[in-house]
């Protein structure tokens, strides 16, 4: 009978492992799914690429103006000033900008000032070029013309990838802030609040008088009697 029993046992033993390690294996499978990471934004070109290009055609434009075949006037005088104005800014204020964009093209703090600054940019030149065709020969104002749509153009490719950056990022910090949150409710779920205790009044407590107790009887001596002598 021994024999029997230990194959009975060893039996047993069997199965149960066997369970436990077919529950074991499934418990993954049955498992919360870990939650996706963000997505990463792509990076943005390079400021440079999208607005170098007209910028050397504006400069190359109005360093090639001929000033003296324009007719004579404050307006003449006026895009004069803003001829070199704009020249100056290309060759001392801008590079600066652009160099810091270039270094990190997906930092909004580095992008949005070289952006305000060519907006400022474009509206000189659009003076110049609404001056140009008043007093300058045809052929120059096309050319101004052609400047100004080309740095148009650029300056809303600018723009157009700041937004694109601002908004990939918002998404990235919405879906991180969502990991987060899903993370922290598989590992910390939230606390479920007590239910509220009746509050008991106290029962008063009874005091009970005692009797005062007797005093104790005091036992009095009986007088010493003296014999009398018999006669």
């Amino acid at each position: 009978m021994v024999p029997m029993n230990i194959a009975h046992t060893v039996f047993f033993l069997s199965i149960l492992c066997s369970s436990s390690l077919a529950s074991g294996a499934q418990a993954p499978a049955n498992a919360a799914p870990a939650p996706a990471a963000p997505p990463v934004p792509a990076a943005p070109a390079a400021p440079s690429t999208l607005l170098q290009p007209s910028l050397d055609q504006v400069k190359q434009t109005l360093g090639a103006l001929n000033l003296d075949r324009w007719k004579r006037g404050s307006i003449r005088e006026e895009a004069a000033r803003d001829i070199g104005a704009i020249l100056q800014d290309l060759q001392e204020n801008l590079p600066p900008l652009v160099k810091d964009a270039d270094a990190a093209p997906g930092s909004l703090s580095k992008v949005l000032p070289l952006s305000r600054h060519v907006d400022a940019l474009y509206d000189v030149v659009l003076r110049v070029e609404e001056a140009a065709r008043v007093t300058a020969p045809v052929e120059q104002v096309d050319q101004l013309q052609s400047s100004l749509t080309n740095l148009g153009n650029a300056r809303l490719a600018l723009d157009k990838q700041l937004l694109d950056t601002a908004s990939a990022q918002e998404q990235q910090l919405a879906e991180l802030h969502k990991t987060v949150q899903a993370q922290a409710n598989l590992k910390c779920p939230a606390p479920v609040a007590p239910k509220p205790v009746p509050c008991v009044k106290p029962t008063p407590r009874r005091t009970v008088k005692r009797k005062p107790k007797a005093p104790a009887a005091t036992q009095q001596k009986a007088p010493a009697t003296t014999a009398t002598p018999q006669k």
